[in-house]
């Protein structure tokens, strides 16, 4: 199993590059969002995902984790194949696809050839649970200090409390985290995020 390749872009294309390493070149699919990261570039590393089956071993490569940790979860849902995760990531920013599942929001699929109502809805329904999960750790274990941690945690659980939607409160509490301190207390927490969600 490949977890990533650097080397030299020998050849490079909107879907597919040879990355050469080692004197061997390495024929790695990958999407328009990481051509477009490495499109000026001579050498890359990329993050790669093996796909092997009966006729053919395929290699993705991605620009970062994020984006093949995203490809990983398009492909687990039902109906989604390597390609068509791939076409999802080059018609949407992996940003754009997580906002998408994690809003419900299904018409921001139209954009994807390939991907109609029902794919869309498959999609949000299989993932949404999980990347909330993910996307809520990423908050709490941005400080490595537990009080931090917890005075999120609370701080989420009084704005639900108050009737906001959890994907709201998730993007409030990510967007005032630059401007919190590692020892913030819950009331700090919420009243940004209220700013935030009243603005």
């Amino acid at each position: 199993m490949y977890a990533y390749l650097k080397g030299d872009l020998a050849r490079k294309t909107p879907t597919c590059v040879i990355l050469e390493t080692g004197g061997i070149g390495y024929e790695v699919q990958i999407s328009l969002f990481t051509y477009s990261k490495i499109e000026a570039m001579q050498s890359a590393q990329l993050y790669i995902q093996q796909i092997v089956r009966e006729d053919s071993h395929t290699l993705y490569g991605f620009y970062d984790e994020a984006e093949k940790t995203l490809f990983n979860h398009l492909i687990s849902v039902s109906g989604i194949g390597p390609n068509t995760g791939r076409l999802i990531l080059s018609g949407m920013q992996p940003e754009e696809v997580q906002n998408a599942i994690l809003s419900e929001d299904e018409l921001s699929f139209k954009k994807v050839k390939g991907v109609g109502p029902k794919t869309a809805k498959r999609l949000i329904v299989e993932l949404k649970d999980k990347l909330t999960r993910e996307s809520l750790g990423a908050t709490t274990t941005v400080s490595a200090q537990p009080q931090a941690t917890s005075a999120v945690q609370e701080a989420m659980s009084a704005l639900i409390a108050l009737g906001f939607q959890k994907t709201q409160v998730r993007k409030a509490l990510e967007k005032v985290h630059p401007t919190v301190g590692p020892d913030a207390e819950t009331e700090q927490w919420v009243k940004l995020a209220l700013k935030e969600l009243s603005g």
